[in-house]
C-alpha cells in the first residue's frame, strides 16, 4: 500500500501528465534536456505547485524532501521541475537536508533549461538570504561539472539585481576563462546584468581581465553596451603582434 509521500508524487504526476501539450513536445531539443518533456506550459506548472500547497498547508520538511527527491528521480523533465518549485514554494521550511538534496541536484542537472531553472530560482534564493552558502557555491566552480559551474554563476541572480556586486565579481572571476561554452555564456550573461547596474565597475573588471577572454564572454556581456567598448575588448582580447 502506497504511503502519503507516493500517494502525493502519484497526484502531482497525474496533474502533470493531464496538463502536458503534445505541440510543445519539441521543447526537449529547445532545453538541451536529456529526459523526456512533456510540454506542460510553465503557467500551468506552478498552478500545480500552488495546489499543492494549498492543499498541504503543514507540510513539513520531512515530507517534503522526500517528496521532492522522489520527483527529482521522476521520468521527465517537468516531474524535476515540480521537485524544484516544491521547494522554492516552502522555502521558509527547508532544512539541512534540503541543502543537501540541492547540492545533489546540481550534479546531477544537465542542459541549460534545468540547470537555470534550478540555479537562478531556488539555489539563488538560499545563497542571497544564508551566507555560508556562497562559499560553497565558490567551491562549485572548481567542479569538473560544467553544468555545476554554470549553475553557481546563475546562484549570483538575487546578489546582481540587488546591485551588491561585490560577491558576484569574485566567483564570476574564477570561471571568466572556462573552456565550456555553457559556462561561458552564463558568465556573460551575468556580466551583462552587472553592467546594467554599474556600468564602470563593469568595465573595469572586463578592462583588467580582457587578455585571452574567451569571445563568447565578451559578445555577451557587451550585449547593451556600447560598440566602441566591445571593440576595444576584441581587439584587448588578443596577445600584441611582436
Amino acid at each position: 500500500m502506497a504511503g502519503p509521500v507516493e500517494r502525493m508524487r502519484e497526484d502531482l504526476v497525474r496533474q502533470l501528465d493531464a496538463a502536458k501539450r503534445p505541440g510543445k513536445l519539441g521543447a526537449q531539443a529547445y532545453l538541451g534536456s536529456p529526459v523526456p518533456v512533456l510540454g506542460v506550459p510553465v503557467p500551468d506548472l506552478r498552478k500545480i505547485v500552488s495546489g499543492f500547497k494549498k492543499t498541504h498547508k503543514d507540510v513539513d520538511a520531512k515530507t517534503l524532501n522526500p517528496l521532492a527527491a522522489s520527483l527529482w528521480d521522476g521520468a521527465t523533465f517537468e516531474e524535476k521541475a515540480v521537485a524544484i518549485n516544491l521547494l522554492d514554494a516552502c522555502l521558509k521550511i527547508l532544512d539541512e537536508d534540503s541543502w543537501t538534496l540541492l547540492n545533489r541536484w546540481a550534479g546531477e542537472a544537465t542542459g541549460w533549461g534545468l540547470c537555470d531553472w534550478l540555479g537562478m530560482g531556488l539555489i539563488a534564493k538560499i545563497v542571497y538570504r544564508q551566507p555560508r552558502r556562497f562559499q560553497e557555491i565558490l567551491g562549485w566552480t572548481k567542479s569538473t561539472n560544467p553544468w555545476r559551474r554554470r549553475i553557481a554563476v546563475y546562484a549570483l541572480r538575487n546578489f546582481v539585481f540587488a546591485g551588491e556586486l561585490d560577491k558576484p565579481f569574485r566567483l564570476l572571476e574564477r570561471l571568466l576563462y572556462d573552456p565550456e561554452v555553457w559556462v561561458q555564456r552564463a558568465v556573460g550573461t551575468w556580466l551583462r546584468e552587472c553592467w546594467k547596474k554599474d556600468p564602470r565597475r563593469t568595465e573595469a573588471f572586463l578592462r583588467k581581465h580582457v587578455r585571452g577572454l574567451p569571445k563568447v564572454v565578451i559578445t555577451v556581456a557587451t550585449e547593451r553596451a556600447p560598440a566602441v567598448f566591445r571593440a576595444e575588448l576584441r581587439r584587448g582580447r588578443e596577445p600584441e603582434a611582436r
